[in-house]
């Protein structure tokens, strides 16, 4: 891997920033949403549509790939990327949101967390190390620290016991984490909802000199006013010259809001799970197909769109797919999802790059307010 990690930002447009990530394995234009891979697989999508719609990276967890199939496994098969044919960067969640999230019987404690697995009950144990481990055993590109997330709202000695841990395990991590020339390990600032909390996490992780910085903690509940507050709080005591990644988000509205407030990087189950689930986002706003008002209706989702999903299929014929419960239904309709996702990142950096940034989220954002196309009659 000759090709060290880097960030340089091309162009800025307010706090909005248009810049491009380095790796070894391939360049990372931002802002950048990254597909979910939580298991190794993007849910109902190939990898080569994944790349189709521009994506650059995508995301795998550690939590659910140390569990099944298992870390070692996909190691002695050469490492997430062949398992799962993306020769692409990689980015690897530390695991920490799903032990919190998901695992039964945890125990919390300064070395790490013990856990039951939510799928047969196995006990493991996760330190700050082992996440690391685990991790480099995957040879993800981009490795995040554990840290522990606490659902809003809590109460604020809550949240700093958390926030506090959590840098210390950063320490841990980046000590486990060593110099691996053309990867990356990030922090995460935490502090949920507290404005003095996040600037301590915030300016705490900085004085860590990692490659990148993670916001998290947020898109856990709280309203959006919330988060873009807290927003507005933590990216100024971020390192201006580093990439900052707000995890978990969000609808395409959180993120226009949030590039506006100089975030780089983002990560969401939202557009995937709506496919699956009969609803498709557009340049029109949402659309969901389970509605009957489709059924008759011979147009496309958007005739204007690059992406077969969306351009080709009837929405009647989506519909019955979807009333069906037929897995079609639920692989164009992501696929529609992601190529939008991915349509509104370009569209986003070209805005950045052209001075009008701000004129084009209004653009945007009226088209949603529009709607969807009337019915048929």
């Amino acid at each position: 891997m000759s090709t060290p990690f880097s960030f340089s930002i091309l162009a800025t447009d307010g706090k909005a920033r248009h810049g491009e990530i380095s790796m070894p394995r391939g360049k990372i234009r931002t802002p950048a949403f990254m597909p979910v891979g939580t298991g190794g697989t993007v849910k109902a999508m190939y990898m080569e549509q994944v790349r189709g719609v521009g994506a650059d990276i995508i995301l795998g967890n550690t939590y659910h790939l140390m569990l099944r199939p298992g870390a070692e496994r996909v190691a002695s098969l050469g490492g997430l990327h062949d398992f799962a044919r993306w020769p692409w960067p990689i980015l690897t969640d530390s695991g920490g949101f799903q032990v919190m999230s998901l695992a039964g019987l945890r125990k919390l404690s300064e070395s790490g967390v013990t856990f039951r697995s939510h799928i047969d009950g196995k006990p493991y144990e996760m330190t700050p190390e082992r996440s690391i481990e685990i991790q480099g055993l995957l040879d993800s590109d981009i490795q995040m620290q554990l840290d522990e997330c606490v659902a809003l709202p809590a109460e604020k000695k809550e949240i700093e016991r958390a926030m506090e841990l959590s840098l210390r395990w950063a320490e841990r991590c980046k000590a486990a984490f060593g110099d691996q020339p053309g990867k990356a390990m990030f922090g995460i600032v935490q502090g949920g909802d507290s404005a003095s909390l996040r600037v301590k996490s915030a300016q705490a992780l900085a004085g860590m000199d990692l490659k990148g910085y993670a916001v998290g903690g947020l898109a856990v509940g709280e309203p959006q006013e919330v988060m873009l507050d807290m927003l507005d709080i933590t990216c100024p005591e971020l390192p201006a010259e580093k990439p900052r990644y707000l995890m978990g988000v969000g609808t395409p509205d959180d993120i226009l809001k949030s590039v506006a407030r100089g975030i780089d990087m983002f990560d969401c189950v939202m557009p995937t799970r709506a496919g699956r689930h009969g609803l498709a986002y557009t340049r029109r706003g949402k659309v969901n197909l389970k509605n009957a008002r489709h059924a008759d209706d011979p147009r496309p989702l958007d005739e204007e769109s690059d992406c077969p999903a969306a351009r080709d299929y009837s929405r009647a014929y989506l519909h019955h797919l979807v009333r069906s419960q037929e897995a079609l239904g639920a692989m164009l309709l992501t696929w529609n999802n992601l190529a939008y996702y991915q349509s509104l990142m370009q569209d986003i950096r070209g805005a950045i790059e052209a001075g009008r940034f701000e004129q084009r989220t209004e653009e945007i954002s009226e088209g949603w307010k529009r709607g969807d196309l009337p019915p048929v009659t």
